[in-house]
């Protein structure tokens, strides 16, 4: 058991993120032991347990999981969260994408939609869009962090309030039943409040897990987004607070 553990907490630090399913089936163990193993890493500060795996436990200083490791975690979900939002576009539209791993699968699918004006403070988007030749990419200045590889402060915030946008998807570090979205960066958070008031609409594209977090700032309430994009594995306590709040809600 004890050299399972090492070899575990080995697979962390060199990937930086592993599933339970992975490790259940290299070490020919069930899903119930590695949890239990993962459980034991985490109370010795050798990992961070997340919905369905862990990841290393070294963080940026805004406290997000480093990015490599975050686009790791929940691929499945975060591809079908990014082509069910896509189709919430329209030929003409002018959109804000936020910075994120789920956001930035929603690229793929504007291809086929025609014209488009896109603004982000994502260098990935950025860089995802530029073979797209019916697309015009307006990149919002500002310091960069390279954690979430993109833009903020007071640079990216005004910005924002120069321009008015149809629809604003935005991403989120976790999000709360209470508070609705939340981050643990006060720099990120007044970015994305920025998007949500340049927007006449706003869409919020967050995987299950999120919702199993919490933030320490507050960015908007449910009553903020038309709409919220997640998967199916969303708990039923957040599907009522969603619905309590006149909120439509897209499970895929």
């Amino acid at each position: 058991m004890r050299d399972r553990r090492t070899r575990i907490a080995d697979l962390v630090r060199q990937q930086g993120a592993v599933r339970v399913e992975d490790l259940a089936e290299q070490f020919g163990v069930s899903a119930v032991t590695i949890r239990a193993d993962l459980e034991q890493l985490e109370q010795l500060g050798a990992l961070l347990r997340d919905r369905g795996g862990a990841v290393a436990p070294h963080q940026a200083a805004s406290g997000l999981i480093a990015f490599d490791q975050r686009s790791a975690l929940h691929p499945e979900a975060k591809a079908r969260i990014g082509q069910a939002a896509a189709r919430l576009v329209s030929p003409g539209d002018t959109i804000i994408l936020d910075a994120g791993t789920t956001t930035v699968q929603m690229v793929p699918h504007l291809r086929e939609i025609g014209q488009l004006t896109v603004v982000t403070n994502a260098l990935n988007i950025a860089l995802e869009l530029r073979s797209m030749p019916d697309v015009r990419v307006v990149l919002l200045g500002g310091n960069l962090n390279y954690e979430t590889f993109s833009t903020h402060g007071t640079m990216a915030e005004q910005g924002l309030e120069a321009v008015v946008v149809q629809k604003v998807f935005l991403g989120a570090q976790s999000v709360e039943l209470e508070a609705g979205a939340t981050d643990t960066s006060s720099e990120i958070a007044r970015v994305k409040r920025g998007m949500l008031k340049a927007a006449r609409q706003a869409i919020l594209v967050a995987d299950s897990s999120k919702w199993q977090r919490s933030g320490f700032i507050k960015v908007a309430p449910f009553t903020s987004f038309h709409t919220i994009v997640t998967d199916t594995d969303l708990p039923g306590e957040a599907r009522a607070a969603i619905q309590r709040a006149g909120t439509e809600l897209v499970l895929v």
